[in-house]
Order: C-alpha cells, then structure tokens, then sequence
C-alpha cells in the first residue's frame, strides 16, 4: 500500500475503475437513488473508496454492492452508507457520533467528513488495525478508536447526538439507548419477520420514537470480541 509522497497522490486519486470518473458515476446513481444531501454527495465523490478493500477487488469499490472485508464481515454498498449517513445528518450540530462496527473504516472516513467527532467501536481487532492503516492515508483527526463489544457502546463519552450501528440486531442493546443524547437519533438494522428493517430511534424526554425505514441487509450483530 502506498503511504507516502506522488505515490499515496495517485494511490488515493485511483485510475480506471477506481477513476474520478468513475466516482462520479456513483454520485450520479447516489442521486438518482434520492440521496440529496449535497455535502454528503461531495464526501462520497473525494473519499476513495477503492482503498477500503483488498487490491483484487479495487475494481468493484464503487458498485452499488457490498463487498468482503474479511473476518465474515462486509463494506456496505455505497447507497446505504448514503442512506445512513443522511438520515443521521437531518439532526443538526452533530458533536458527537458513535459508530458501532468500524469495519473496514469506509463509513467512517464519510462521518468524520461531516460531524465533529466520530467515536468507532471494533469488535474484531485485526480489523480495527485494517481500518486504522486504511483511514491514516486521508489524515482524519476527528476519529477515536475503540475494541470492545458493540454492545456496551462506549460510556466514557456518552451521550452521544447520533449513533450508527452496522450490524443486525435482534433488539436495540440497552446500553447503546441509555448512551443517546435526549434529542439524539440512533439508526440501526433490526431483525423480524421479513428479513431485517432499517430502523431510527429517536431519544425524547419521556421515551423514544421508533421508525422503522426500509429493508436492509447486514451481518449479524455479534456479542463479544476477537
């Protein structure tokens, strides 16, 4: 991997299927899709999203599929990091985001573009260290890394404006309520009958509102670490 001078230039920058062009293409479907946040669709159009793969599947980066990470883990495809990522941004004076499920650290690159401070939970380690090579070539400052179980959330910088979570839940972790902001918003897939739902709970002074969105597909969310 490249990671210093002209080289990590053109590194970032891509050729062919990792082109300008080619994100542009993507930005274009993001539109079409009903993505309209126009900070969100310059994000996405800068960030490279070729480098949070393997090099075999650089090719592939901007389809609107996910694509494998390794550890049994996935990158989302573009559309539903956009999807997230703007419902999340309809609450304005984002301080303080939690993301739970680094991954391979794409969604969030995105976040830490447009909210303040991202706080990223990893439970798998070897994938944390992926996600903080591939994020230390874009020199984001704003990104704070914790390997624990997703579920716990990370209390030390509770409450949190906004929560993402990229993992399918059974139910929404008990923890992860307590640690919303009143007025905060968490989006989260949940599991039901159907298959799973994009759900965005909504923290009130009495009790939260519960919405649920649209069907999604994501991992298991997981108890535990590795």
């Amino acid at each position: 991997m490249a990671t210093t001078g002209t080289s990590l230039k053109h590194y970032l920058e891509g050729i062919g299927m990792t082109s300008r062009r080619t994100r542009e293409r993507m930005v274009k479907r993001l539109e079409e899709q009903g993505i309209k946040n126009t900070d969100l669709l310059r994000v996405m159009r800068d960030t490279p999203r070729h480098i949070f793969v393997d090099e075999a599947l650089a090719s592939r980066a901007y389809e609107d599929t996910a694509l494998p990470i390794g550890y049994n883990q996935t990158i989302s495809q573009p559309y539903i990091v956009a999807k997230m990522t703007e419902l999340l941004l309809e609450k304005s004076g984002l301080t303080k985001v939690l993301e739970i499920g680094t991954g391979c650290g794409y969604q969030t690159a995105v976040l830490a573009q447009l909210v303040q401070n991202v706080y990223t939970v990893e439970r798998i380690l070897p994938l944390q260290k992926k996600a903080q090579n591939y994020l230390a070539n874009l020199a984001l400052e704003n990104i704070y890394h914790q390997h624990n179980d997703g579920g716990l959330g990370w209390a030390d910088y509770a409450p949190f404006d906004g929560i993402l979570v990229s993992a399918a839940a059974d139910t929404v972790p008990g923890m992860l309520l307590q640690q919303l902001a009143i007025g905060g918003v968490m989006l989260i897939p949940i599991v039901n009958d159907c298959g799973q739902v994009l759900q965005r709970i909504t923290r009130l002074t009495t009790g939260y509102q519960v919405e649920d969105l649209e069907p999604v597909s994501f991992v298991p969310f997981l108890s535990g670490v590795e």
